[in-house]
């Protein structure tokens, strides 16, 4: 018979803490994006412990990049945005400010901007005006879903290659601008990925790669918005209670890796939000079960009240490096992680020789109990 295994919080944070050498943090990439859309205090941001922010979103507009009328939860992006977090230099001369475009609601217009010659130019050109005018030090492609179906966008084979194009004509024109400006770094030009065969299937991850400084997989969501089944949403291991198809961390980065991707180009995403599936089959605390509802996402403070809250159990399925909540009289499964499992992927990231992490999204944390458990896990012991 599977058991789970039930560890005491302190007991795994040793086990996890206690192992391996590696560079100190400063060796590694933490990458926050942060979401222009909370109506979030940008001066509050503790830059001491980020190397990167990607801020989300920008949109494109007639094939570039920009900042438009369009808005997401009713907020719009804006250049004092990037005005207040450019500020956190003050605090960390070595921050880089990055801008964000795309993402799952604004993905639509890839395909068109990456077909022709002169669509890729136009892209790439206002990407550098957009980095020029907003004093940024790089962009990142945040194109979620290349070849195939997202939120009602245009998409089409050539995007595989495309893609790669696309991105080849963005370093182009942000070289070109660097050279002009006598700049002594160059601007960076990273990507978000997604962490399925699907994705990878879809892109050419090595060739496209060699124009990037760096990419963010986005290693959460493999139990989401849109599936009835429960499971962890961001589990390091292929759990054994997942379907050998299933999803994980380390799936991902093999992927990534196998296509010709260099490790240290490499940054496993982290969730700092929880997910909650209700009416779950009362079975194995409701793991890899049938719900009633999807997995919604839900902020990290609510999955710390639901800690606090006697009704539910904490249990961590060692399988997957990944703790999870149950609630056996409301029949509530919920997917999070934490300071303990937070310290077994940075361990990960060392081992395996990887560039460091992303997470999205900053302004879900919580007094930065879990960013100060990402920099803790990258620093040399």
């Amino acid at each position: 018979m599977k058991k789970l295994l039930i560890l005491p919080f302190f007991l795994l944070l040793l086990i996890v803490t206690s192992c391996g050498g590696g560079p100190p943090q400063g060796d590694y990439m933490v990458v926050a994006y942060v979401a222009g859309f909370r109506n979030f205090d940008f001066s509050s941001i503790d830059a001491s412990k980020l190397t990167h922010i990607n801020y989300a979103f920008a949109n494109i507009i007639d094939g570039e990049v920009r900042f438009g009328s369009e808005a997401i939860d009713d907020t719009e992006m804006n250049v004092d945005d990037l005005r207040e977090l450019s500020a956190l230099r003050k605090v960390n001369p070595d921050l880089k400010i990055l801008v964000s475009v795309g993402g799952w609601g604004w993905s639509g217009n890839f395909s068109d901007a990456a077909l022709t010659d002169s669509s890729r130019n136009r892209f790439g050109a206002s990407a550098a005006r957009f980095v020029r005018d907003y004093s940024l030090d790089g962009i990142d492609i945040d194109w979620e879903y290349p070849n195939h179906p997202g939120a009602g966008n245009t998409y089409r084979p050539e995007d595989v290659h495309n893609f790669t194009l696309l991105l080849e004509c963005v370093r182009k024109h942000i070289d070109s601008l660097a050279m002009a400006e006598g700049r002594k770094d160059k601007y960076l030009l990273t990507i978000a990925t997604g962490a399925s065969e699907h994705y990878a299937a879809n892109t050419e991850l090595g060739p496209l790669s060699e124009y990037l400084d760096f990419i963010n997989i986005m290693t959460y969501d493999f139990h989401h918005g849109g599936s009835t089944q429960t499971g962890h949403h961001a589990n390091l291991w292929l759990s054994e209670w997942d379907a050998a198809d299933g999803d994980a961390t380390d799936k991902a980065v093999e992927l990534h890796l196998k296509a010709g991707v260099p490790p240290e180009k490499l940054n496993i995403g982290i969730p700092f939000y929880g997910r909650i599936w209700r009416g779950v089959e009362p079975v194995n605390n409701g793991l890899y079960r049938e719900a009633e509802t999807t997995g919604a996402g839900m902020p990290y403070a609510e999955v710390l009240k639901a800690l606090a809250d006697p009704a539910f159990t904490r249990l961590y399925d060692s399988s997957a490096a990944s703790p999870f909540l149950w609630n056996a009289t409301d029949s509530v499964f919920i997917s999070y992680e934490d300071e303990g499992s937070i310290a077994a992927r940075m361990e990960y990231i060392r081992s395996k020789g990887l560039g460091g992490v992303m997470f999205w999204e900053y302004t879900e944390d919580v007094d930065g109990m879990l960013l100060k458990a990402v920099a803790d896990g990258l620093k040399a012991r």
